[in-house]
């Protein structure tokens, strides 16, 4: 399934790629540019690419080391004319704890005492309206911190919107499955993988041992 989907998707194909940081992402981002039409890029990875165009976002998760990485991820993504969509708002927060107080902000304008935590009303409607155009969607990691009811509303309008469309999806990596199962959408996707770092590894084009094996025997 992963195979046929890196090697010849059906077209538009995007990859919705969340997760906290850049630097545990970079790898596959990349890989995934070769192949896809557009990535929608979620979770704390919003704010360092916000940040690194010269946003504000407060206590938010955040890599400066990362900055000339996420900019070069966007100018290689246009040169190749492939979209990278972020959410243009956010859910902040004043806590990290389910009894915190939270608003809607600009993704890139989050005050100096909040975080952002999950997407918000825009973001929803965008994802949506990116992922039903699509073919082919590959889905690896929330867009916020679902685990916390309230900070779940992004990845569950997420996770909707894939169960929805018309197109092959695939999905993979711990996370992503806990949310398959926290919002029940397993029936509504294409292929689901149960191997989080080796769905990774596959994605990005490494070998597994023992597909390797497989491929010598047959």
């Amino acid at each position: 399934a992963i195979d046929g989907v890196m090697s010849n998707p059906q077209r538009p194909f995007v990859a919705i790629v969340g997760g906290s940081k850049v630097s545990t992402k970079i790898t596959i981002i990349e890989k995934l540019m070769e192949k896809c039409d557009k990535i929608i890029i979620g979770g704390g990875m919003t704010y360092t690419f916000a940040a690194a165009q010269g946003g504000k976002v407060g206590k938010s998760i955040c890599e400066p080391d990362m900055f000339p990485v996420a900019l070069e991820i966007l100018k290689k993504a246009e040169e190749k004319g492939i979209k990278i969509v972020t959410s243009p708002d956010a859910l902040i927060a004043d806590d990290f704890s389910q009894d915190a107080n939270t608003q809607e902000a600009s993704a890139s304008n989050i005050p100096d005492a909040w975080e952002g935590v999950d997407i918000a009303s825009e973001g929803k409607k965008l994802f949506r309206d990116e992922i039903l155009e699509c073919k082919t969607i590959l889905w690896n990691g929330p867009v916020g911190v679902f685990e916390v009811d309230q900070f779940g509303e992004g990845t569950k309008a997420l996770s909707l919107a894939i169960a929805e469309s018309a197109g092959f999806s695939i999905a993979g990596g711990g996370d992503t499955l806990a949310a398959i199962d926290k919002y029940q959408v397993a029936d509504q996707i294409g292929y689901i993988s149960t191997g989080g770092g080796a769905f990774l590894e596959f994605v990005e084009g490494k070998t597994l041992p023992a597909v390797a094996a497989l491929l010598e025997r047959a």
